[in-house]
C-alpha cells in the first residue's frame, strides 16, 4: 500500500514523498486466517472533517502530526516547494509539516470533501 508523507525540510519548505507500508502476516483476529498487519502507531483521537465545494485554504502548516484519509470527493494539496498531490477517496497522507511554510489545499471538481484525520502521538 502506497501513501504520501508531507513533511517540513530543513529549508523551511514542505515536501512530499511516496512511501510504501510494510505488512507482516499475523493472526490478528483468530480464528480468522492470518492477514497482513503493519507495525502499530500510537494515535490520540480521530475526527471527521467536511470541506465545502470551493474551499481553498491558502498556505499553512499542519496543526499537529496526523494521518489524513480521503473518504469522498476530490482534493488537491500543494507543498510549499510546489509539489502537487491530487487526492481521491482511499488516498492517505501522513502530515508532518508542523513547522515551516506548510502546504495549501482546495476542493476540486465541484465537489465537497469528507475525510478522516487521525491525530498521532
Amino acid at each position: 500500500m502506497k501513501y504520501l508523507r508531507l513533511y517540513a525540510g530543513d529549508d523551511g519548505e514542505s515536501h512530499v514523498e511516496e512511501l510504501q507500508a510494510k505488512f507482516n502476516m499475523a493472526e490478528y483476529a483468530p480464528p480468522a486466517p492470518a492477514f497482513g498487519v503493519s507495525d502499530p502507531t500510537d494515535a490520540k483521537r480521530f475526527i471527521t472533517v467536511h470541506f465545502p465545494q470551493g474551499w481553498d485554504s491558502g498556505l499553512h502548516p499542519a496543526p499537529r502530526r496526523q494521518l489524513f484519509v480521503m473518504l469522498s470527493g476530490e482534493f488537491q494539496g500543494q507543498a510549499s516547494d510546489g509539489a502537487l498531490m491530487d487526492l481521491r477517496p482511499g488516498d492517505v497522507i501522513l502530515m508532518e509539516d508542523t513547522t515551516g511554510k506548510g502546504h495549501s489545499a482546495r476542493t476540486m471538481g465541484g465537489s465537497e470533501v469528507y475525510a478522516l484525520m487521525v491525530h498521532l502521538e
